[in-house]
């Protein structure tokens, strides 16, 4: 199970920039059991401190892969990754790819006709257009077919 952890955590770092500890926490709150632990559960599991642990639960809170849950009559505060956690990370990332193509092409009068500073915009424009209509085209993302298919049955 580490080993998957630990592959998990090196891609985030490696792709996303995400310090190791982060992505080891997503990791291990990916598929431990309960799905809810305890920073000292989590320290315990990852070999963290809890200084550096606190820190990245935070991180992960604020980008909305980690819950923070109590329970009633608990001190102890728990954290979960919640199933439609991805997809909504997702849909942030799909809206703010969506917000740089605006911006992009909000900037092509700005290149005039100079072929140096209008090929540059253009190509970006034109990947920002291929990109739009695959998500136009894309299949429904899963918590929306799972919520029409309930609705329907």
């Amino acid at each position: 199970m580490l080993e998957w952890v630990e592959r998990l955590a090196k891609y985030c770092a490696d792709q996303d920039g995400v310090p190791l500890i982060a992505g080891r926490v997503l990791g291990w709150l990916m598929i431990c059991d309960p799905p809810e632990q305890s920073a000292q559960q989590i320290a315990t599991a990852i070999g963290a401190s809890r200084a550096s642990l606190s820190t990245n639960l935070r991180l992960l809170s604020s980008v909305g892969f980690v819950r923070v849950l109590t329970k009633p009559a608990s001190r102890t505060v728990f954290y979960r990754v919640d199933d439609d956690a991805w997809e909504k990370v997702v849909q942030r990332q799909i809206a703010s790819l969506a917000a740089v193509g605006k911006i992009l092409h909000d900037g092509t009068p700005l290149a005039g006709s100079s072929p140096n500073h209008g090929g540059r915009i253009a190509a970006a424009n034109e990947v920002f257009r291929w990109m739009q209509q695959i998500f136009d085209n894309a299949p429904p993302l899963p918590s929306t077919a799972r919520a029409a298919k309930e609705s329907q049955g």
